[in-house]
């Protein structure tokens, strides 16, 4: 049997058993108890059974380890699996008792720290076109940290409706398997194997996940995700160039403008960046009058967007790359303030673009 069909069957198979461990789940997790019960704060009437990401990280590990022959896995995959666990971890803590926001970061930071020293993965330089390499020295240990810890917590930030965050990390990981299987200069198969099969067991969580929800992903869910799609992306770039690096951040465009957009709307509040407040994206566009489904799809459709934009930086040339970021940025720029995701009214993005509306007018 060639590798393509042994892999099909198992992608499959990584649906099928998140699919029914979640139904399995659903009864277990009502009857101890673990439910979000509704609140003011919340969009949710009814108390709905949480710590979804359970299933998934049990689904994920256990389709990898049964599925995948030792001689094909990852390099070091035990530190990948204990890291991912301290995430888990964290999560069905935060779910059960609410953490602190720093008690968060910190169980993050350590999954980060494992995953740094017990593996070979490292972020220490890239290289640009006309410039040579750039080396990143000692710093190279903060860039991951800051790597992991950015995208881990930005996936988190759009589980806020029924399905987004499963559905936009669906999105993503497909995006960078393609790029990974197809543009990189040095394919590695188990990575491509390992994204395709959280693709997978997403696919399998997520009817269970979409709109109306008869469970959430949870923080154990949302930041096992993110952790893993930051995890997996870092193996991508072990010679990183400035394309290269340029490619997930294209990727993950939805979740990181968003978590940026909050960074800068709390800063400019005069608030804590972790206070909770509702002015994330899907937030406005529910104030705009879209539905909770038709929310979910727009967001769906812009991540859309972002990852085709990615799929034409390997296409490109240098020259062009730097093109495609530039319009990349602009159309951020642009993204914001539609949605005035800064939420004051008169803020840097939103007089560009009344200054940009209003240029066009007088031209017209």
């Amino acid at each position: 049997m060639s590798f393509l069909m042994q892999f099909t069957i198992l992608f499959f198979v990584s649906i099928a058993a998140s699919f029914l461990l979640t139904f399995l789940f659903r009864k277990l997790a009502f009857h101890k108890g673990w439910v979000d019960e509704p609140g003011p704060k919340k969009l949710h009437k009814r108390p709905i059974v949480t710590m979804g990401g359970l299933v998934i990280f049990v689904s994920y590990w256990a389709t990898y380890f049964i599925g995948v022959p030792v001689a094909n896995q990852l390099p070091k995959i035990g530190a990948i699996f204990i890291s991912s666990l301290i995430i888990l971890c964290t999560g069905v803590i935060d779910d059960l008792y609410e953490l602190r926001p720093w008690q968060k970061m910190a169980g993050i930071l350590l999954a980060a720290n494992i995953f740094y020293f017990f593996t070979d993965v490292r972020l220490d330089h890239f290289t640009v076109a006309y410039l040579g390499t750039i080396e990143f020295g000692r710093l190279g240990y903060f860039v991951m940290m800051f790597w992991i810890a950015a995208i881990t917590n930005s996936v988190n930030l759009m589980d806020g409706l029924d399905g987004l965050a499963a559905g936009t990390s669906i999105i993503s990981l497909v995006t960078m398997g393609l790029v990974s299987y197809f543009f990189m200069n040095t394919t590695n198969v188990a990575v491509v194997v390992m994204i395709f099969l959280l693709v997978g067991v997403l696919v399998g969580f997520l009817p269970h996940n979409f709109y109306p929800a008869k469970l959430f992903l949870g923080d154990t869910g949302a930041l096992f995700v993110g952790f893993m799609i930051a995890t997996l992306s870092l193996n991508g770039l072990k010679h990183a160039t400035f394309i290269s690096l340029l490619i997930p951040v294209a990727i993950l465009g939805v979740p990181l403008t968003d978590t940026l957009a909050a960074i800068i709307r709390r800063l400019m509040n005069k608030q804590a960046i972790s206070q909770k407040d509702r002015g994330h994206l899907h937030h406005r566009l529910l104030y705009l009058g879209f539905s909770h489904r038709q929310t979910v799809l727009v967001i769906y459709a812009v991540g859309v967007i972002f990852s085709l934009t990615a799929l034409l930086y390997p296409l490109s040339s240098f020259w062009g790359s730097v093109i495609l970021t530039a319009g990349l940025l602009f159309g951020i720029v642009l993204f914001i303030a539609s949605f005035n995701l800064i939420g004051s009214e008169n803020n840097f993005f939103r007089r560009f673009l009344h200054r940009l509306i209003g240029n066009q007018d007088k031209k017209d």
